[in-house]
């Protein structure tokens, strides 16, 4: 091959190369979000703790302080955030669809949900540990699985929850019925009017549900685990800009813990970064020297903006499950890795 038509091989291949990464930036919905000024996050909104309507008309908990994040650091915002109430068979469909930007609704990462040939979602870091259970009444006397044979099992339909109750309790040939409802406050009910002996979930929503009852202290959460179930949001697949900027600012929120920058030391961390050039690692995750924020389409001080609206990740936590919340629920798995949880951040560099 000579020379010359080697060289503009080589040169149309850089410029194929370069165009399609740029057609892929701007066909990116990371930008869609830009220009619309606004967030649109699918939640559930019947979960205390995670995300629930509250008397005010004001979504909150765990879920929806993720979405408020996400706006903070993409829109400089938290408040530019639209919320969605959606019930588990529409969730993804409204994912596929363009009807919302991003998921944060209490949604198990699986291998058939994450693969391609699943649900075309892509999820973010895991925000919540969790393990799917079983609540019973405590005047039936029921201490175990088997002790549940023969019974009506309320079930949310489409969920992993309706497919682990399954597997589970065909592998210990426990024969059942489930009474399959569309979301969770029809799981309740069914099982408060006693169209079933047990209701299953996963254990933070079985504990948010009870702390509702009139009467708590009547309804037992049995030991028995049936599943594992990491809570991660998810956005649509396919779509490598948005879903690295959704990673890095969750990340950001276990970082800002490990570190201990909160909300309410953010403006003292970022006056010391500032202040002090050899604190590079400092400046460079607020902001101070440039960098990281323009190589996922953010500002360089989205975490800043971030920190500033929610807090880290533990301040998120306490604020909405923590012992002085209304859904109280021991942070166990869900602490950072410095203290025995599994929550930890690759590198911000």
């Amino acid at each position: 091959m000579n020379r010359a038509l080697l060289s503009g091989l080589v040169g149309l291949s850089v410029l194929t190369s370069g165009c399609a990464k740029i057609e892929g930036e701007a066909g990116s919905r990371l930008n869609l979000i830009k220009r619309r000024g606004e967030l649109v996050c699918g939640v559930s909104g019947k979960i205390p703790g995670f995300s629930f309507l509250g008397s005010d008309g004001k979504y909150k908990g765990i879920d929806v302080d993720i979405c408020k994040a996400l706006a903070a650091g993409i829109l400089g915002d938290s408040r530019k955030v639209k919320f969605r109430p959606l019930t588990a068979p529409e969730r993804f469909t409204a994912l596929q669809t363009g009807e919302i930007d991003v998921l944060s609704r209490n949604t198990t990462i699986n291998l058939s949900r994450d693969s391609s040939g699943g649900n075309g979602v892509t999820f973010a870091p895991v925000v919540f540990y969790d393990g799917q259970r079983l609540m019973v009444k405590k005047s039936a006397n029921i201490n175990s699985l088997n002790d549940l044979q023969n019974s009506n099992i309320c079930v949310g339909s489409g969920t992993t929850t309706e497919q682990n109750l399954n597997d589970t309790f065909q592998e210990k040939n426990i024969s059942y019925t489930p009474i399959k409802y569309q979301d969770i406050d029809q799981v309740v009910q069914g099982y408060l009017q006693n169209r079933c002996k047990a209701m299953t979930s996963d254990g933070s929503q079985l504990a948010a549900a009870r702390f509702g009852f009139s009467n708590p202290s009547n309804h037992i959460i049995l030991d028995s685990v049936l599943s594992k179930e990491p809570l991660a949001p998810a956005s649509r697949g396919g779509d490598q800009r948005l879903s690295d900027a959704i990673r890095w600012i969750i990340y950001a929120l276990f970082e800002a813990e490990e570190q201990n920058i909160s909300n309410s030391n953010i403006q003292q961390q970022v006056k010391m970064a500032r202040s002090n050039k050899s604190l590079t690692s400092l400046r460079r995750f607020l902001g101070v020297d440039s960098g990281l924020g323009s190589k996922l389409g953010l500002p360089d001080d989205f975490v800043v903006k971030v920190i500033e609206s929610t807090g880290n990740y533990k301040d998120i936590y306490e604020k909405h499950l923590g012992e002085k919340s209304s859904v109280p629920i021991p942070r166990g798995l869900n602490n950072t890795y410095l203290n025995g949880g599994l929550h930890i951040s690759p590198p911000l560099k």
